[in-house]
């Protein structure tokens, strides 16, 4: 097995991946109900043999720069959350780092266990809401709220690319909580 990329050819990597293969060109109508004139299809990274391991590796280290090498969980609303949590568990896993991951359904169950948080307890523990892209920040504020009612303490929001509108503010606003992203629009050359 060879040595992980160093933290810079990781990123550069990511970069050109997201660029090849995520990136569409063409109106589309978004999650949100706006209109745009590409779309970041960042489940054809998050879901790519190469692509998924960088995005772990770049994500974890943005949590350090930060000062969120501390906490016990990542994850987010399913779907889009739901790899890249998982990237970046079994990254921290490969350092030798305990950093579980969990799914946050878009309403709480109403049969079994009647959860709307799925996986590890999230109560009492610091977590980070995952989301591979953000246009209005609503996904995340839908984590962040079902999170808080779990018991949990919601320390920041991390998103692979930010679209630049508007959400990083309306979450950091909202929630009170930083809202980081590896990427913007702009280094994409979108």
């Amino acid at each position: 097995m060879s040595a992980p990329p160093s933290l810079d050819a990781a990123r550069a990597r990511l970069q050109e991946l997201i660029s090849e293969l995520a990136v569409v060109r063409g109106r589309v109508t978004l999650a949100s109900g706006m209109e745009a004139d590409y779309y970041i299809d960042l489940r054809r990274v998050t879901l790519h043999h190469e692509a998924s391991p960088l995005v772990g590796r770049v994500l974890l280290d943005l949590m350090d720069r930060n000062g969120l090498g501390d906490v016990d969980a990542v994850g987010g609303l399913t779907m889009g959350a739901d790899p890249v949590a998982t990237s970046i568990m079994h990254v921290a896993a490969a350092d030798g780092r305990e950093l579980d991951s969990f799914v946050v359904r878009k309403a709480q169950k109403s049969y079994g266990m009647s959860r709307q948080v799925e996986g590890p307890d999230v109560a009492g523990r610091r977590v980070v809401v995952v989301e591979d892209t953000s246009t209005t920040g609503g996904s995340a504020l839908t984590a962040v709220e079902a999170l808080t009612t779990a018991g949990a303490e919601v320390v920041a929001v991390l998103v692979i690319v930010d679209r630049n509108t508007g959400a990083r503010e309306r979450i950091e606003q909202t929630a009170g909580v930083p809202c980081l992203a590896a990427f913007s629009k702009d280094d994409l050359g979108l």
